[in-house]
């Protein structure tokens, strides 16, 4: 999985190199992405100051979390799924 200056998150298939999806929502260029340990779910952060949760399977947004003051520079899921951690400028 990969963020893009584009605002998109695209998931890239290991073997063969192409493009599975691309998925839209972000408002400005994506800066960190992580898959869930159980694969299900991706995360994302953005300059448009918001994580965003993604369902793997729909590629549907089922999340969106607003609370940094500036962009975000990171995000990961903790080992268990259950949570997610992002850093930010602010």
């Amino acid at each position: 999985v990969s963020g893009s200056g584009d605002k998109t998150v695209r998931v890239w298939d290991v073997l063969t190199g192409l493009l599975l999806h691309c998925c839209k929502g972000h408002s400005t260029g994506v800066s960190s992405v992580g898959y869930s340990p159980d694969g299900g779910r991706i995360v994302s952060g953005s300059r448009d100051k918001a994580l965003r949760l993604w369902d793997a399977n729909s590629w549907e947004t089922l999340h969106v979390f607003k609370g940094h003051s500036d962009w975000i520079t990171s995000v990961a899921f903790s080992p268990d799924g259950q949570r997610i951690v992002s850093s930010s400028q602010d």
